[in-house]
């Protein structure tokens, strides 16, 4: 069930014609995925996570990504791997089933229509969280789609 509601595909940012990163999202986290330069030693690349802002580098160069992020993250259980010659980062949100527009703040935020699909997708990940027996996969929302973090009776689970 629970990978019927899981992200289709991976978002895009693209920056003068040139792909930064990929990322997508759960209720939970979001997931950033940075493919890295070959014939660079995996011990030289560096993740810097804080509260709000990302940096992204090679040791000695300047940062590859030095952001702000859209939301605060939890740095305590935010973390990052490299795997097959992509950085994974891995940031766990603050606010439990807030939708991103983007990782990175006012840069390639989803248009209008997708981040509408996202918010109705966590919507259905968060009905199927707090409703375990049922299947909401095949549910549809008519009109605009409730913040997913509030709908439930404004509950936050932080």
């Amino acid at each position: 069930m629970a990978e019927k509601l899981a992200p289709e595909k991976r978002h895009e940012f693209v920056h003068n014609g040139q792909k930064v990163f990929e990322w997508d999202q759960t209720l939970e986290e979001v997931n950033m995925y940075i493919d890295l330069p070959q014939n660079v030693p995996k011990k030289l690349f560096y993740c810097k996570i804080q509260s709000k802002h990302i940096e992204v580098g090679i040791k000695g160069n300047p940062p590859y990504l030095n952001h702000d992020l859209s939301s605060p993250v939890k740095t305590d259980s935010s973390f990052w791997t490299l795997e097959d010659e992509v950085m994974h980062v891995t940031l766990q949100k603050r606010d439990k089933g807030q939708t991103w527009a983007s990782p990175i703040l006012g840069q390639g935020g989803l248009d209008p229509y997708v981040a509408d699909l996202e918010q109705k997708r966590l919507m259905l990940q968060r009905f199927q969280e707090e409703n375990p027996g049922f299947d909401f996969s095949q549910a549809q929302f008519t009109g605009t789609c409730p913040d997913p973090r509030t709908f439930m009776g404004g509950i936050r689970n932080d």
